[in-house]
């Protein structure tokens, strides 16, 4: 599926992450190459040994600001994320404030699309831990209603008095890119007056061992993730939250809102030969998407400017996100290729935070732990130099399992 979008504007974006719950301390951390990654509590016995140690997670006291005692206590950590990201997404755009949000909307109303890969796991470790040790009438009422990957979206949707889609993407790392791209399509089309869209994800212990179990985190000395280089090998876990304000263009300059872009396409492939726990082999299905997709949007692959990319330290995962650009690029040289993941970590909302501080005229540093071109891939990830306000910017993120999403992000005139 592919749609033009360029009645759909985004007008403001709230981030929590391990760099900074705000944009502009997030943005300083892209600016700098420098994450802030932290050693995961091994005192469960989950881990294996020795183990990956370090995870990107996000300091609860920065949530403050966002978010009160009072609310955080009754919310999952995912739904603290979503909500806390909504507010400073609703504040940029100079919506009005939730508590004075009027119920219903004499245009339509207002849709919440967030992506997930795993949900509120401490969570659903919890409900489970009492299910098993104490049997099934010991399931606490409110972990049960927390536990579920739909929570944090309702989270937002009792922020914003949203009664419109109330909709949840579990496609594993590609979800925030199709959160966002459907919430464009919805308001595009007028099944949404306005949305509050993008990704959210927790990193719980249990899940940091489980993934360490699959030998999927970096390990060695430094456990740098180090996106398409050579010496890969594997991802550095983490979570947070980007909630993006989505609009029809004229409904934003009605208001006297000015957009930080639009949302130029949004398109969506499969590849069913792929492994269910790893990326495609194979970039013609995924490229062929992608090719088709370009060429209904009319965008060249030479009129990009700037492609942020899904790529983590996954040996897997990065050789088929190269592919696949390669194959659309073929004897074209590439633009610039970020890979924020290596500052704020494997998280679905990591792409798109990056995408949307480009629009801002964000500058971005050197791709943290790049040293060596891996001769299979043969890409070299943006190297720090000062680039120009991007025009046009394709969001590429490839998921584990076969699928695919891109979004094409149009910077506004300036």
């Amino acid at each position: 599926m592919s749609a033009g979008s360029a009645d759909a504007v985004i007008t403001g974006y709230g981030v929590v992450t391990s760099a900074g719950c705000d944009r502009s301390t997030c943005a300083a951390a892209l600016a700098a190459s420098r994450g802030r990654f932290t050693e995961i509590d091994r005192g469960a016995g989950y881990h294996r040994r020795p183990g990956a140690r370090l995870g990107a997670t996000v300091a609860a006291s920065e949530l403050t600001p966002w978010l009160s005692p009072a609310q955080a206590r009754r919310m999952s950590p995912p739904s603290r994320f979503a909500v806390a990201a909504a507010r400073q997404a609703i504040e940029q755009a100079g919506l009005e404030p939730p508590e004075r949000t009027r119920v219903r909307s004499s245009r339509g109303e207002t849709g919440v699309f967030l992506g997930t890969s795993y949900g509120p796991s401490s969570y659903s470790e919890r409900i489970l831990r009492q299910v098993f040790l104490e049997g099934p009438t010991a399931a606490s009422p409110m972990l049960f209603t927390e536990s579920v990957a739909n929570a944090p979206a309702a989270q937002v949707a009792l922020l914003r008095k949203a009664y419109g889609p109330n909709v949840t993407v579990t496609e594993r790392e590609a979800s925030a890119v199709m959160a966002l791209g459907r919430a464009a399509l919805a308001v595009a089309e007028g099944r949404a007056s306005s949305a509050l869209a993008g990704g959210v994800e927790e990193l719980c212990p249990l899940l940091h061992a489980v993934l360490d179990g699959y030998r999927a985190l970096a390990h060695g000395d430094d456990e740098a993730p180090r996106p398409f280089d050579a010496r890969r090998r594997g991802f550095v876990a983490g979570e947070g939250a980007v909630v993006a304000v989505v609009e029809r263009e004229r409904d934003a300059a009605a208001r006297g809102a000015r957009p930080l872009g639009r949302i130029g396409f949004f398109a969506r492939g499969f590849d069913p030969t792929a492994a269910p726990t790893s990326w495609s082999e194979r970039p013609a299905p995924l490229s062929a998407r992608l090719g088709v997709a370009l060429d209904e949007a009319g965008w060249m692959p030479e009129s990009i400017d700037l492609v942020v990319s899904g790529a983590s330290g996954s040996r897997p995962g990065d050789r088929a996100e190269a592919r696949v650009l390669r194959t659309v690029w073929g004897e074209r040289p590439l633009p610039p290729v970020l890979a924020p993941k290596a500052v704020l970590g494997e998280w679905v909302g990591a792409p798109l935070i990056a995408g949307l501080a480009a629009l801002e005229g964000g500058h971005f540093g050197a791709t943290p732990g790049f040293e060596q071109v891996d001769p299979e891939l043969g890409l070299v990830p943006h190297d720090g130099r000062e680039l120009e306000p991007p025009r046009r910017i394709l969001l590429s993120v490839l998921s584990a399992g076969g699928a695919g999403a891109w979004l094409g992000l149009e910077g506004a005139p300036r």
